[in-house]
């Protein structure tokens, strides 16, 4: 590698960084806050009552996710690495907020999968295509947008990179077994934080197989490679099981309303997502043209197989991939790489005048970044800023220990802003309060609202203007009473 080389690569992460710190420090309330903040409330609970990757708990106390009462909040899906580094972060340096800790470690995920991603380039493909990749990597507005939200997907993808990136190292050096020992390592820590990383592993086992061809080290090795990486998931997933009502109803993303392989699903992930949103419909040309170049000998099938471990991530999960955008941020290495390839299979395709090639990749990359990001700028947008204020001033009134009913859609972002356990939807209120609820919080606070103004009635209210209300459900209205 040239000193070139490391500067580029240099330049190439700090652009990662920098792209990922535009309104770093803005309300969790933008695009996808439902799922951000159940990642945010488990960090919270960290940085309040100690750091438990064992026990993770967060704000909703609702049955909406796993069918079940939920009482004590548990959130039992991943391990919580992710949530304890940015808790244990918060609680060193309180002088940043948790929200923007959060952030800042799923910044440096995606700065390090960027650096790992031009890494193994280096070592299979040319320095073209690696620093290419990288670039991609740093700058589509998907991928720049998902790269600094309070979700595990990222982290998870650098670990899964990093285990693929161990992998390659371990056909180059002499005792490679400690390489695929890290390899693995860091596969497991990747199947913790995301199960669904796991689709991201596929290329560890091939290069091992590649480089020690059929023979008993080859099993050996990928023996160790699949049991230190698995294990530690099954361990996790058997610790969980005592917490049912902490589990959220996830058979639904396999393949919900049979729609695996159906006009819809075709439509939404190849079209809509990879086609408008990730790829700005004219990145198609240079992707499309780098899943058909041959690439480096060295190489192999590295691509294809990424490129495989994505589509069958698609399959699997159709309906999940359907109905969540932010799914997709597992295909962001393959999309790379065969962008990547593509831009640089034309700009060295000498058959065609330097200016023809030139004009068509500024044409296709500046489209491309124009066209997503026509769509992706509207993800940093807070579309219900009262719940921030609402949430802000039910902080600073309410007890502590206050039980609360935020109702939002069954959305647990308002919630969140309250900084209290409760519930993201009104009704049954009485049930509510047998449960332990003891204040009201909303943004629909006229009497047009049938609940609010039932409750104004029978119960004291603390606040209540033209944009929130919040109602003490631990003290009849006196004046009623009288």
């Amino acid at each position: 590698m040239k000193k070139i080389h490391v500067f580029l690569i240099t330049l190439i992460v700090m652009v990662t960084v920098g792209l990922r710190l535009y309104k770093v420090n803005a309300p969790i309330a933008d695009w996808h806050s439902f799922r951000q903040v159940d990642t945010a409330s488990v960090a919270r609970f960290f940085v309040q009552n100690g750091i438990d990757l064992m026990h993770p708990r967060y704000h909703d106390l609702s049955n909406i996710q796993s069918g079940k009462d939920n009482p004590e909040g548990w959130r039992m899906v991943e391990l919580p690495v992710y949530q304890g580094i940015a808790a244990g972060l918060a609680r060193g340096i309180p002088a940043v907020s948790l929200d923007v800790w959060l952030r800042l470690v799923t910044i440096m995920a995606a700065a390090g999968t960027a650096l790992l991603l031009m890494l193994i380039l280096f070592q299979v493909s040319s320095p073209a295509v690696a620093l290419v990749a990288g670039s991609i990597y740093a700058i589509l507005p998907y991928s720049v947008f998902f790269g600094r939200t309070v979700l595990p997907e990222t982290f998870a993808v650098f670990w899964a990179v990093l285990s693929v990136y161990m992998a390659v190292l371990a056909t180059k050096a002499p005792r490679g077994s400690w390489y695929i020992i890290g390899a693995a390592v860091a596969g497991a820590v990747a199947l913790l934080v995301k199960p669904t990383a796991g689709f991201l592993l596929l290329p560890a086992p091939y290069l091992i197989i590649r480089h020690y061809r059929v023979s008993p080290k080859t099993m050996l090795y990928l023996s160790a490679y699949v049991l230190i990486t698995l294990l530690p998931l099954l361990w996790w997933r058997n610790w969980i099981a005592q917490f049912p009502e902490g589990i959220p109803v996830y058979e639904w993303l396999l393949n919900k309303d049979n729609i695996r392989f159906k006009g819809a699903w075709f439509h939404w992930l190849f079209a809509q997502r990879i086609g408008e949103l990730l790829l700005g419909f004219w990145g198609l040309i240079p992707f499309g043209i780098g899943l058909l170049s041959p690439g480096e000998k060295r190489e192999g099938w590295l691509a294809h197989v990424f490129g495989f471990g994505s589509l069958l991530y698609l399959v699997v999960f159709a309906a999940g991939n359907v109905q969540h955008d932010y799914y997709q941020i597992l295909l962001l290495p393959a999309v790379s790489i065969y962008t990547a390839k593509g831009l640089v299979w034309i700009f060295s395709e000498k058959r065609f005048p330097v200016v023809s090639r030139f004009s068509v990749i500024s044409v296709c990359v500046l489209f491309m970044l124009a066209f997503s990001w026509f769509t992706i700028r509207t993800y940093y947008w807070i579309n219900r800023p009262e719940i921030i204020e609402a949430g802000t001033a039910a902080d600073r009134l309410l007890p502590k220990g206050a039980k609360v009913i935020a109702p939002y859609n069954g959305d647990t972002t308002f919630l969140y802003q309250t900084g209290r356990q409760g519930w993201p939807l009104g009704f049954d209120i009485d049930e509510k309060i047998t449960m332990g609820a003891t204040h009201y919080v909303t943004v629909s606070p006229t009497d047009a609202d049938f609940e609010t103004m039932e409750l104004a009635k029978k119960y004291t209210v603390l606040v209540r203007n033209d944009r929130y209300a919040i109602i003490d459900l631990t003290k009849p209205n006196t004046a009623v009473d009288r």
